[in-house]
């Protein structure tokens, strides 16, 4: 008690300053309607600011759980795209839809080597399987290759192994889509016949010639195209709609009648 008397006596008079302007500016606020309104705005600004910045700290700290919002909501459009659906569904639906849709991030990512892999955090536990087709917002990114029960590689679309069945966006005109190690922004896409009309901008998407990606997913455009040497068909240069480089959520695509498609391929192939 002691000590709070002596800081009083030691700054009685910086004290009364302060208790006194404290009384003028009460008075002179209560009195004039201007000083009145200049102070409520004032006061408006600082609250206004404060909530703001309260606004933005607890936007941000919600970011992950909207993040995840998204995902799901995303996961289920893609559903009634791949399954021709327009309709409103429940959980169990989509449990029998043709095309299963899985939600993923990447947690590594390999684009400057001749045979690029992308690591992603699902696995065998989630449903994951070889040969299942990976795709972002975007595009189409690659194919499941391995998996571990919590973690899957994805063989890249610049990968020298990769060989996609793909075609030009509203005809039927097939080829393979491959890399050639050039540009981790374009790869190449062969076997179009030379009697194809083709312009520089025509959207490139998956065939229907695959058990991995339902049809018309996006690829790229026709960047470059010029004759082989046997001027037969095409060498056709596609700018991949990814930023191979920038990636970070992806989707896994699960179609329920892979495996029945595979086994009766390995049938016809060997009967031949």
């Amino acid at each position: 008690m002691q000590q709070i008397i002596n800081f009083i006596l030691r700054n009685k008079t910086t004290l009364l300053y302060l208790f006194l302007l404290f009384v003028g500016m009460s008075l002179s606020i209560q009195s004039h309607s201007y000083h009145r309104a200049r102070f409520f705005n004032s006061a408006n600004w600082v609250s206004g600011s404060i909530y703001n910045t309260e606004s933005s700290i607890t936007d941000y700290f919600d970011l992950r759980e909207e993040n995840n919002k998204l995902v799901e909501e995303n996961t289920k459009l893609r559903s009634l795209l791949f399954n021709d659906e327009v309709k409103e569904i429940t959980s169990q639906e989509l449990d029998s839809f043709t095309f299963q849709i899985i939600p993923a991030k990447i947690i590594k990512n390999s684009y400057s080597l001749r045979n690029n892999y992308i690591t992603i955090n699902k696995g065998s536990r989630d449903g994951l399987e070889q040969d299942m087709g990976v795709i972002t917002s975007q595009g189409i990114l690659g194919i499941v290759e391995h998996t571990t029960t919590k973690f899957a590689a994805v063989q890249s679309l610049l990968n020298t192994k990769s060989n996609i069945n793909a075609k030009i966006k509203n005809t039927n005109n097939f080829g393979s889509l491959k890399w050639d190690t050039n540009r981790f922004d374009v790869v190449q896409l062969e076997d179009i016949p030379r009697m194809v009309p083709l312009n520089i901008g025509d959207t490139i998407v998956t065939g229907a010639m695959s058990s991995i990606f339902p049809e018309n997913i996006p690829i790229g455009t026709i960047k470059k195209f010029d004759l082989t040497t046997s001027q037969s068909f095409y060498n056709i240069e596609v700018a991949l709609f990814n930023d191979m480089t920038n990636i970070k959520q992806v989707y896994i695509i699960r179609n329920e009648n892979a495996a029945e498609i595979r086994s009766l391929e390995e049938k016809i192939s060997n009967d031949q």
